[in-house]
């Protein structure tokens, strides 16, 4: 479909973007139409240079470092050579002094409480208030709907309720309220009457009796008691007259008739406009804005059927309680909604700069996402403290932090805002920034609120920064070497010693699998264990169990443990995964590669056929996993990794590639025909006529060449291509 342009000022917008600015999201905001468009105007023409030259720099850099390997490629790697050679290109920058972060107006989602976090694509609403109430989630039905409870000795889930299940449920409950709540020489299990509140004061003998902070009543008898602990909230609910056993029949087998136990679950949700969406030109940036300003007016809401019964999604309200002194108690109903804009790399072809070249997306995003933020304002449902939270991904090194403190400043200026109003997440997930990682926070001091590492990013740029010096490890190898270890870490040491305890978020990354929650609950309580006060989960579900993490582990206590520690060595997270004995069996190889080929096709077929960023993807054994851009990052840089070495050929990999083409048709045919897609195309019935098959052999084959080995601008052209 051919994209119609409106001239305003010297810019070519996209009508559809247009129309949605002036009648849409600037109206209420007491910005003007001519105010915002030459500010924008002006601006763009000014950033824009500067975007091309900083992603110029990458590629200047990144042949230099090639060239490096190549020279030196008959010699084990001189780690002092090494360094002195980065320092010389600018690539490695020297560490000034120490310092502390700056932030302020910071909400205590971010500063005070230690809990998940979701990341959820911006495109789709239905997900994006589900994040957004997922604030509290029922603990309950994520026992009872989960492998945390085995299916043995009849405690299977059925399609109706199982009481024997449900026991279990209220055992396992039991037992987390002994562990966070506990009672004087009693446990929550040997309780026969239902708690009492007398004068505001509860009837129960706690360890801590500044445990319990609020009540509800209904009918003046109890209906929730409201305890704290590690500051996350544990609401208790009650039904007395037995009325909410049709929709949870727990309490009716409760002899204190404790139906549900509600968990402050996700805290803060990122509404991803980078790595879990599909949008290639106007018409789908426009899904992603509108969005957005929904959830900042407060308006946002869809309407779906399930089970043949037609419901109503909207974003929740405040919850409401009485306090320990008798007076009104309000906790916030929702995440704290944050951002992430797109990288510096991207341009969109929703506006056009007076020279015909299009608008760099992050900049379009910052000044977007950054102007529905002021519809909330007036009613502070997101931010108490007014302010504007946009997590930053993909920049590489202090300048490109910069850079983005350039564009925000600039933002303030056309918006009216304060100076550092806009907050900035670093998204410590590219090789520059986390060698540097110290002088990209310095150079954001003043409105950074958060740093994040992301295994599978920072993998595909390790991969890529270092393609010269050989074959890499196994993928599956990768999470236990020298450099990544030091790397996760680091994030950590560094967040510290900038003074992030208390003030900022320290985040880790994705546990990937939503129907495998027990090994979740063996494996997440790693990230708090780390110093991280946060950590990214795929599903509401997953929040409310990963939320006890945070009720086990009091994380600022732990931050204070750590920061004793001997940080992380630059020598170390300078080692470069390259396989030593790279003597792989054919059969060795041949597994990595269908491992790696099944996960590229299960995602990129989705992507191009469907505008589908981010889903649960099944993997080579049938597991279902999260996936976004990060996974193919990885994979198709692996491949290109073994390609360009002669681990194995390009017909090998090909032969492979439509092998596992078979197995995804087959995986999607199940899947995604059940969830109201449009009809699936198999790749595997014409290989030559598949968008979405060339499009994946195009990030391996290509891999090598595309910039930092990033998988959008293969992506977003292919996806044009089958989108019109």
């Amino acid at each position: 479909m051919q994209e119609k342009y409106n001239k305003i000022e010297n810019l070519s917008v996209s009508e559809n973007l247009a129309n949605f600015i002036d009648k849409e999201l600037l109206p209420g905001t007491k910005i003007n139409k001519k105010k915002f468009w030459k500010g924008f105007d002006k601006y763009v023409h000014e950033l824009a240079p500067i975007n091309r030259e900083l992603l110029q720099k990458r590629e200047r850099m990144q042949k230099a470092i090639d060239a490096f390997h190549i020279d030196n490629k008959n010699y084990s790697i001189n780690k002092k050579k090494y360094t002195k050679f980065l320092k010389k290109i600018g690539y490695l920058k020297k560490a000034g002094p120490n310092f502390k972060i700056k932030t302020k107006n910071i909400d205590t989602e971010i500063s005070s409480i230690c809990g998940p976090q979701l990341v959820c694509p911006v495109s789709n609403s239905r997900f994006l208030l589900n994040a957004a109430n997922a604030r509290w989630v029922s603990l309950y039905d994520s026992l009872y709907g989960t492998d945390i409870i085995p299916e043995t000795y009849g405690a299977v889930k059925g399609k109706t309720y199982n009481p024997i299940r449900g026991k279990k449920v209220i055992e396992y409950a039991r037992k987390l309220l002994d562990k966070y709540v506990p009672l004087k020489n009693k446990s929550w299990k040997d309780l026969t009457k239902i708690p009492e509140i007398i004068n505001n004061k509860i009837n129960l003998k706690l360890k801590n009796p500044l445990q319990f902070v609020g009540y509800k009543k209904k009918s003046n008898k109890l209906s929730s008691i409201l305890f704290i602990n590690n500051n996350l909230h544990i609401d208790i609910l009650f039904d007395q007259d037995g009325k909410m056993e049709i929709n949870n029949p727990d309490g009716n087998q409760d002899k204190i008739k404790i139906h549900d136990i509600i968990l402050e679950s996700a805290i803060s949700t990122i509404c991803d406009h980078e790595d879990s969406v599909a949008a290639v030109d106007a018409e789908d940036k426009v899904l992603g804005y509108k969005n957005w300003l929904g959830l900042m007016k407060g308006n946002l809401r869809v309407e779906f059927t399930k089970n043949s019964k037609k419901i109503v999604r909207k974003l929740n309200q405040d919850r409401s309680y009485i306090s320990t002194k008798g007076k009104k108690l309000k906790l916030h109903g929702r995440s704290l909604l944050l951002n992430r804009n797109v990288g510096h790399l991207m341009t969109s072809p929703s506006i056009l700069l007076k020279d015909g070249s299009e608008c760099p997306e992050g900049i379009l995003d910052a000044f977007i996402t950054s102007l529905a933020c002021l519809h909330d304002f007036n009613k502070k449902q997101n931010s108490r403290v007014n302010s504007i939270y946009i997590v930053k991904p993909k920049m590489h090194g202090p300048e490109e932090c910069s850079f983005t403190n350039l564009i925000f400043e600039k933002v303030e200026k056309v918006l009216n805002l304060k100076k550092n109003q806009i907050l900035c997440g670093i998204m410590d997930e590219e090789r520059r920034t986390s060698i540097n990682l110290k002088e990209c926070i310095r150079v954001l001091k003043n409105r950074v609120f958060f740093i994040n590492t992301g295994f599978l990013d920072r993998t595909g740029d390790e991969i890529h920064t270092s393609m010269e010096v050989g074959p890499m490890i196994k993928k599956s190898e990768m999470k236990a070497s020298k450099w990544i270890l030091a790397y996760e870490n680091n994030n950590v040491d560094i967040g510290l010693a900038c003074g992030f305890s208390g003030k900022c978020q320290i985040g880790k990354g994705m546990y990937a699998a939503p129907d495998l929650m027990s090994d979740m609950m063996k494996q997440k309580v790693a990230h708090p264990l780390s110093g991280a006060n946060c950590a990214w989960v795929p599903s509401p579900t997953a929040a409310s169990l990963h939320a006890l993490h945070y009720h086990e582990i009091n994380v600022f206590l732990k931050q204070k443990e750590i920061s004793k520690r001997k940080p992380a060595m630059l020598s170390d997270l300078l080692t470069i995964p390259v396989s030593k004995n790279h003597d792989w069996s054919i059969d060795e190889v041949t597994k990595e590669l269908k491992n790696n080929s099944q996960g590229i096709l299960g995602y990129v077929v989705r992507w191009i056929d469907q505008s589908v960023g981010c889903s649960k993807v099944p993997d080579i054994n049938g597991v279902g996993l999260m996936e976004d851009r990060a996974t193919c990052r990885i994979s198709s840089q692996h491949i290109a990794n073994w390609l360009h070495h002669g681990v194995c050929s390009k017909k090998h990999v090909l032969e492979i590639m439509k092998k596992m083409a078979k197995v995804v048709d087959s995986q999607n045919l199940k899947d995604l025909s059940m969830k109201g897609h449009s009809p699936y195309e198999p790749m595997s019935l014409n290989f030559e006529k598949s968008t979405a098959f060339k499009t994946a052999c195009e990030l391996v084959f290509h891999g090598k060449t595309q910039p930092s080995g990033y998988t959008e601008p293969i992506l977003h052209l292919n996806r044009l291509i089958k989108k019109n």
